[in-house]
């Protein structure tokens, strides 16, 4: 019964989700062209306030729990499980003091309204995932950006979202490289509940009434772990918290 009713209701919340996108794209590039990073983050902030927006027309409400935890004029290695894409969006609002720039596959970054132009110019890195090299050259290059900055980087280790909420096996290369060359960063974990719930249908039609839950861990100083206990402390953190 979900299912059916949530077609013309789906319906309504890709048109608007659309329309942000189309809508921010040309002030995504006036604000950047006119007055550089800062202005184009906000638009960037506010394009993803809205897409949040956007899901409570389908019943989605949202809890995040410490943001307290996260400090300030560090660099930021957050690491989360990986539900939906709409885990994206999430980060970017709810964290934004931190500014949150991701890991992200190079098919992302052409052909989406916004999105794609905000990925390529917004401070985050395309990765080809067929070419290894190149991979490990871009995420050393954000690990060098959030040292330099004390702004924050966004690692999924699973590589791919989980489709029934039951988090994947965690690989440590992405997280490595970051925390070699961002030596003076803390990383975050960061559990993700219920946002596959959105895509139980697949792309279409989408999940109604969920309660997505983001729930912040302890920050943990990069320079006091060697990478292996780092590593397994961040990632028990995020999936003993999975529901």
């Amino acid at each position: 019964m979900q299912k059916l009713i949530s077609y013309p209701i789906s319906i309504i919340f890709l048109c608007c989700f659309l329309i942000c996108l189309l809508v921010f794209h040309p002030i995504q590039w006036l604000c950047l062209k006119l007055s550089g990073y800062q202005a184009h983050k906000k638009s960037v902030d506010y394009l993803n306030f809205l897409l949040l927006r956007c899901t409570n027309i389908l019943g989605t409400t949202y809890t995040v729990k410490n943001l307290d935890l996260v400090p300030d004029n560090v660099p930021i290695i957050f690491v989360a499980n990986h539900q939906s894409m709409f885990d994206i969006p999430c980060i970017i609002w709810n964290y934004r003091r931190s500014h949150p720039k991701f890991v992200s596959k190079k098919e992302l970054g052409r052909g989406i309204p916004s999105i794609s132009y905000n990925l390529r110019h917004g401070g985050s890195v395309l990765i080809d995932r067929k070419d290894s090299k190149q991979a490990l050259t871009a995420i050393k290059e954000l690990g060098v950006y959030i040292q330099k900055n004390k702004r924050a980087a966004v690692i999924f280790p699973e590589g791919t979202r989980s489709r029934d909420g039951k988090p994947k096996r965690f690989s440590e290369n992405g997280m490595k490289i970051l925390c070699k060359y961002a030596p003076d960063a803390v990383v975050v974990p960061i559990t993700i509940n219920n946002s596959w719930k959105l895509l139980r249908f697949g792309k279409f039609p989408l999940g109604l009434g969920n309660r997505v839950e983001v729930i912040t861990h302890a920050p943990l100083v990069v320079k006091e772990f060697d990478f292996e206990s780092l590593f397994i402390e961040t990632e028990n953190r995020i999936k003993t918290a999975v529901k």
